[in-house]
């Protein structure tokens, strides 16, 4: 398996990952042209796991210089439980630790929250909002 950089060319594949993990609710925070706007802010990273020239899996966060978040961690199903998204995460808090970070959050589903147990997160007292903005 390689970890590496997203590249736009890139968002078929992660999109199609997205909708057989139920993680494609928003296209316009998900779809290609918001992977498009990421790959252009310098505060974000996006990473995709690759195994025999196939995207299997995809990471995507930002450090803002004081908070690390993650946002989105995704492997295709036919993947999961073979330490892919145990990768992706150790690429993007390597990537945080060299940015001065010191703490990682992620924005998690119910579905997820035992990946992220296992991985010492701690589930916080807080609620993510949203808001469409007009």
């Amino acid at each position: 398996m390689k970890i590496r950089k997203y590249l736009n060319s890139d968002s078929k594949y992660i999109v199609k990952i997205l909708k057989l993990n139920n993680q494609y609710d928003y296209p316009d925070i998900e779809g290609p042209r918001a992977m498009e706007r990421v790959v252009k802010c310098k505060a974000a990273m996006s990473f995709v796991a690759v195994i025999d020239n196939r995207i299997v899996g995809c990471v995507k966060a930002v450090y803002d210089g004081s908070r690390a978040i993650i946002h989105l961690l995704s492997v295709h199903p036919s993947y999961q439980n073979k330490g892919i998204g145990s990768a992706l995460l150790s690429a993007i808090e390597d990537k945080f630790k060299k940015r001065g970070a010191s703490t990682v959050a992620v924005t998690a589903t119910n579905k997820s929250v035992s990946f992220w147990k296992k991985k010492d997160f701690k589930r916080l007292p807080v609620f993510l909002m949203l808001k469409r903005i007009k």
